[in-house]
Parts: C-alpha cells; sequence; structure tokens
C-alpha cells in the first residue's frame, strides 16, 4: 500500500521560516512526481509545487515561486518543502501527494495523498 505522511507544519510569524516532510513508503517504481497543494479555510485547494525526478524539473505556483524550495532525499524517499518568508496569506493546510505527471505546478492523476499538515502564519 503506498502511503504518504506529511508532517513539518506550525504556527509562525510572517517573515519566518518553515520545512514541511513528506515521507514515503510502499511504492515500487520511481515513476510518480511528488508535489505539495494546499486549502486555506473557505478556499479551493491550490496546487503549491510538483517536482519530477525524471528530468529533475520543479514547478513552482507564482505565488510561491520565490519563497518555496522543493527538494528531496531518496535514501529516506522524503521530499520536502522549504518555505521563507511566510505571509499570513500562506495560512493553510497543506498536502503532499503522489502522481502520475506535473503539469505546471499541478500534480495529474494523484494516486495518492498525504493526511496534511497545518500551516498557520500570523501578521
Amino acid at each position: 500500500e503506498v502511503q504518504l505522511v506529511d508532517s513539518g507544519g506550525g504556527s509562525v510569524q510572517a517573515g519566518g521560516s518553515l520545512r514541511l516532510s513528506c515521507a514515503a513508503s510502499g511504492f515500487t517504481s520511481d515513476d510518480y512526481v511528488f508535489g505539495w497543494s494546499r486549502q486555506a479555510p473557505g478556499k479551493q485547494r491550490e496546487a503549491v509545487s510538483c517536482f519530477s525526478s525524471r528530468d529533475g524539473r520543479t514547478y513552482l505556483a507564482d505565488s510561491v515561486k520565490d519563497r518555496v524550495t522543493i527538494s528531496h532525499n531518496n535514501a529516506n524517499a522524503t521530499v520536502y518543502l522549504q518555505m521563507n518568508k511566510l505571509k499570513p496569506d500562506d495560512t493553510a493546510v497543506y498536502y503532499c501527494a503522489a502522481g502520475e505527471d506535473c503539469r505546471g505546478p499541478i500534480i495529474r492523476s494523484v494516486e495518492v495523498w498525504g493526511q496534511g499538515t497545518l500551516v498557520t502564519v500570523s501578521s
């Protein structure tokens, strides 16, 4: 059974940083892309980033691209989302996901979602 476990959320003040982690297990193939989406209270889910190990490309949403980096560690099968210069608008539940391909920051054909981790940014 494939599984993703999100962690690393918390409460920070504006301008602060957080690193989210997404631990993957049960994947028998490396033919997946990984990324993050977020959902703020009362809003639709928004794609944040997508990373493809096939070509090493990373795609970031315009709303975060100057403040966020995505990386991965194959040794522990974990994908990270480093978020800097956080703003109150970044407050949301962040979800890791694995899927078929990247369409910009959007993950196509998501196969599995993490349970989500809450990020709260105060002004």
